[in-house]
């Protein structure tokens, strides 16, 4: 069945193919096994075509087809991904794409999006901190202590990292003044700590 469903998705995405944005893609090292270049508005309506069905996102995510992987994140249902799911999700982060779609469509409407930020930015994985810090930031509601924990460990854990750190910015400009000047107060003395500090600083002014 979810083979038969894959088929009939395929169909729908060759007629979307966009040559130019694949070659893009490409050169930004966004390669999978197939790759149709479809822009994201044109996944996100064939996503709202098919509706949420988790059972068929879990199929869907693992295929290393860049548009059915991404459809996946949108028709899974955020309320049953707790944190023992967080490894499968975490295994189709690929590249910046894939985990600020993760992020928008699927992580930052979780329950447990706390423990999704405490745990993956404090991996080593720099994709899975960006997009902890992405979904997080959506989100909204994780505790000012547990956002500003989190983002010094991501910026101390990926200090060289433009994406984290771009990230990291996203949600400490929503945090409550107080959290921004604990977290000003304890970043580090690093090149991108700095940049980080800079990028925080002129955005609340």
């Amino acid at each position: 069945m979810f083979e038969q469903k894959k088929r009939l998705l395929l169909f729908r995405l060759r007629k979307e193919m966009n040559g130019a944005a694949l070659d893009t893609m490409r050169y930004f090292g966004a390669d999978y096994e197939r790759n149709y270049g479809v822009q994201i508005y044109a996944i996100r309506n064939l996503a709202r075509e098919i509706g949420t069905d988790h059972e068929l996102a879990e199929y869907f995510y693992t295929q290393n087809i860049r548009e059915v992987r991404l459809v996946a994140l949108w028709i899974a249902d955020a309320e049953r991904v707790a944190v023992p799911d967080f490894d499968f999700w975490a295994s189709g982060i690929i590249n910046s794409e894939v985990a600020e779609q993760a992020s928008h469509a699927l992580l930052s409407r979780i329950a447990s999006v706390a423990e999704l930020l405490s745990a993956w930015c404090s991996s080593d994985n720099a994709l899975l901190a960006y997009c902890a810090l992405l979904a997080a930031a959506r989100n909204g509601g994780v505790e000012p202590t547990v956002a500003v924990s989190a983002i010094l460990s991501a910026v101390e854990n990926f200090s060289d990292n433009r994406l984290v750190a771009q990230g990291a910015t996203a949600l400490a400009i929503n945090l409550p003044d107080e959290a921004i000047k604990n977290l000003l107060d304890n970043l580090s003395n690093s090149p991108r700590a700095n940049l980080l500090r800079e990028e925080i600083s002129w955005r609340i002014e």
